[in-house]
């Protein structure tokens, strides 16, 4: 069984994209539909930068949304139907691509939809009040505790991500998220990184944007996935649009269980996993966790034929 996931903040490079548009007329009105979406020509800003343009979250998160979905359009034009997967997942943004593929929103509304999560997660909280920091090769159970004792006077951390291969995520207030790193290390952890991000995703300060989404989920028409999406913040398969609303909601102050939505996946049938969009991080991290998966990437139009081929699928190009 194969299962398709689609990247996050992070995996967005200049460029991305464009040979997509190039080769594949359907992946090319994909870009096009989003920038009608969002009254705004992204693709020039995907393709050309600058980076620092592209690096925000109001544009970064639809931009790659976008990849994704030319990506996909293009396998399924040549013999793939997302059907053919037994799960889809995405990683913090990527479950809104997720649900696209899956055919519960539509690409306007997903970009929509992307385009004000970016604006209300960076308007939840000034610049320099929050900070990430990623904490390599310390136990879950050790960092929680590690979180609890360095909240502190209001100002609180807690982790946001797990990505498994010892990888964590830690989110919060600045002071907080400081004083967990430094106790980190003194437990034994490898590493404590800041993280160059410009606003503490996946904690409690981003309730703002969380009411924010609320609003905006309400105002959309989310349809049954026609393949279950493995959501963040369960890490269990949910197709229905209640569940879909709730948990995308959820997951702006919610933890991004990532490792084991994998591990749910893998220990479900799932053999192959393909990210579809940007990068390979998805694919690197799919590895450790279940050193049994094969990952494929699929951002290129040399991906997409090679995905087909290993997926015994015609293509044509």
């Amino acid at each position: 069984m194969i299962a398709l996931t689609f990247p996050g903040q992070g995996s967005q490079a200049v460029g991305m994209g464009k040979a997509l548009a190039d080769q594949f007329a359907e992946s090319r009105a994909v870009f096009e539909e989003v920038n009608d979406a969002l009254g705004q020509d992204l693709s020039k800003i995907m393709w050309e930068g600058p980076e620092d343009e592209l690096t925000l979250t109001s544009n970064a998160q639809p931009a790659l949304m976008a990849v994704s979905l030319a990506a996909l359009r293009a396998m399924e034009t040549r013999g793939f139907a997302v059907t053919h997967a037994g799960y889809v997942a995405g990683h913090s943004l990527g479950e809104y691509s997720a649900l696209a593929a899956a055919r519960a929103l539509s690409v306007s509304d997903t970009a929509r939809l992307l385009r004000i999560r970016g604006e209300a997660m960076q308007a939840a909280v000034p610049v320099g009040v929050g900070a990430m920091a990623a904490i390599i090769g310390l136990e879950q159970t050790a960092l929680e505790e590690i979180c609890t004792s360095a909240t502190q006077d209001s100002n609180a951390c807690q982790i946001a991500n797990d990505n498994g291969g010892g990888q964590l995520v830690i989110s919060g207030h600045k002071e907080a998220v400081e004083r967990a790193m430094a106790a980190a290390t003194e437990a034994g952890a490898k590493r404590a990184l800041p993280l160059p991000v410009s606003a503490p995703f996946h904690s409690a300060l981003m309730q703002p944007a969380a009411e924010r989404m609320a609003q905006a989920l309400a105002e959309v028409d989310i349809k049954p996935t026609i393949v279950p999406l493995v959501c963040n913040v369960l890490a269990d398969p949910i197709s229905h649009p209640d569940d879909i609303a709730k948990r995308l909601v959820e997951q702006v102050t919610g933890r991004v269980r990532w490792e084991e939505s994998v591990l749910y996946m893998a220990q479900n049938g799932v053999g192959t996993i393909l990210e579809i969009g940007s990068g390979k991080v998805l694919t690197g991290l799919a590895r450790r966790i279940e050193r049994d998966l094969t990952g494929i990437a699929v951002g290129t139009p040399d991906d997409v034929m090679r995905a087909l081929e290993a997926l015994g699928l015609e293509s044509s190009s």
